[in-house]
């Protein structure tokens, strides 16, 4: 079958090369209809920013499932026992993004052959899908673009709970993708929009996936965000940073480099009014650094707020994972890098820091058990490329709300290559409760996909290689 983008070849081996295929070319013509099936399941391998010191890059690796403020990539469907994903893949031998769905069948224990939904004409994770599903089982996927100089798609499966085939529904242009299905009243979409030089943070809706409402702006401060959300019982909530125009009034200090605070916002209304979690309503859009959803001024600490992960304990109060950092330059210099949870308490929010690890892009999920447990899943573990992103993933409980923290295992030892970008998944289901990708820290690689379950003693890795149409992931611990 035809692909419906161009893209030039890359070697695994030259940082050049790959740069050169950072220009891909723009499309010819607009997807319609997903490709066809992959023979295997391979991770993009992606770098942003080069450095001069031994870390070579802001960050890099395997990033199939970066980054944090593309939201979610996996979703278990109880009424199937499988567990649906998808990641940023790659054409074999070379480095060109393609945009990846598959499935895990908790039943067999077994994956199909990958589908490829689209060639995406570059080599850049930034355009890496997200994925949702509806209340009649539709899988639905969206596949981002950094910035404007591409297309957006949305995907919707031809058959419910099926991964065999995609039609293109909604073309248009959007970034880090954060699309939530409220039942009974369709898709609240979080999403970032490039306005004049920065990132601004937008909501639209749809009933049906196919017609949406015009992107509402939410907040735009100085130089723009990135956010996270995440769904809790009807209601959608966003935690989000700002880009100053100038780090406490150094202006060689700015913008997206410069990520700082945290603020924080919900809707239980599908989107028509947000409030604080005190209650108070927001007037949109923010404008302001000092609003009434700052949880917590970090400029005036000096620290720079690297965004992971947002859930909700029994009550509906959030809890936001981030990392905090004083610069963002891979190494040393820039320690400590500090796993942080703020949670709100009813009253007040309740700011905790956690362990530490190497890098600002090192990336877990958190999960909050019934019992009242905290669990995360992180690469916070040194790696085998240390100080670049990731590492060896381990797994922490907490008992008392983050005050202190217990790592409960190591999931991943005597590793390769870094394994990064741990992503939660939807209504996970105990066997496939985070999922990831592997490599090189500050070389190309090849990327390889994992999963693991909710206590960390279970790994598989997904066929790189496939010779049958189903296959058994590897268990590697």
């Amino acid at each position: 079958m035809r692909l419906a983008w161009g893209g030039a070849a890359c070697c695994l081996v030259a940082g050049d090369a790959l740069a050169a295929e950072k220009k891909a070319a723009k499309p010819v013509v607009h997807p319609t209809k997903s490709i066809g099936k992959d023979d295997g399941y391979r991770g993009i391998w992606y770098y942003n920013q080069k450095l001069k010191n031994e870390y070579k890059y802001k960050y890099s690796g395997g990033l199939g499932t970066y980054c944090a403020k593309h939201i979610p990539f996996a979703w278990y469907a109880e009424k199937t026992g499988k567990t649906f994903f998808c990641y940023g893949g790659t054409v074999k031998g070379k480095h060109r993004l393609l945009e990846m769905v598959s499935y895990y069948d908790h039943k067999t224990g077994m994956v199909p052959k990958p589908t490829i939904l689209m060639d995406k004409g570059t080599a850049d994770a930034h355009d890496n899908p997200v994925i949702q599903l509806d209340e009649k089982g539709t899988v639905w996927v969206f596949a981002s673009s950094h910035g404007t100089s591409r297309p957006s798609y949305v995907f919707k499966s031809d058959e419910p709970y099926s991964v065999e085939s995609f039609s293109v529904v909604h073309v248009t242009n959007f970034s880090y993708p954060q699309p939530w299905w409220v039942e009974g009243r369709g898709f609240l979409f979080v999403q970032t929009l490039y306005r004049k030089g920065g990132r601004s943070l937008f909501t639209s809706t749809s009933a049906d996936g196919v017609h949406w409402t015009e992107p509402e702006l939410l907040a735009r401060i100085q130089l723009g965000h990135y956010q996270i959300s995440w769904p809790h019982r009807g209601k959608v909530g966003r935690a989000f940073n700002y880009h100053p125009y100038a780090f406490r009034g150094n202006s060689k200090e700015r913008g997206l480099n410069w990520r700082t605070n945290l603020y924080y916002v919900e809707s239980s209304d599908f989107g028509k009014t947000w409030r604080t979690t005190s209650g108070e309503k927001v007037d949109p859009p923010l404008r302001e650094v000092k609003n009434q959803a700052l949880v917590h001024d970090y400029e005036a600490d000096r620290l720079l707020v690297y965004l992971k992960d947002l859930k909700y304990d029994a009550k509906g109060n959030p809890i936001i994972l981030y990392v905090t950092s004083r610069g963002f330059e891979s190494g040393p210099k820039n320690d400590p890098r500090t796993w942080t949870t703020a949670r709100w308490t009813g009253q007040a929010w309740d700011i905790r820091p956690a362990m530490r690890s190497d890098n600002n892009y090192d990336t877990g999920c958190l999960y909050i058990d019934p019992d009242g447990t905290w669990q995360l899943i992180a690469p916070t573990q040194t790696g085998p490329q240390p100080y670049n992103p990731g590492g060896e993933m381990a797994c922490w409980a907490s008992k008392d709300q983050g005050k202190t923290w217990k790592m409960i295992c190591q999931i991943t030892q005597a590793s390769p290559y870094n394994h990064t970008y741990a992503r939660p998944v939807v209504n996970a289901h105990p066997d496939f409760a985070a999922f990831w990708a592997d490599g090189h820290g500050r070389q190309p690689s090849e990327s390889r996909l994992y999963f693991c379950n909710k206590t960390g003693d279970s790994v598989h890795r997904l066929p790189y290689d496939m010779k049958r149409a189903f296959e058994k992931p590897e268990r590697v611990r």
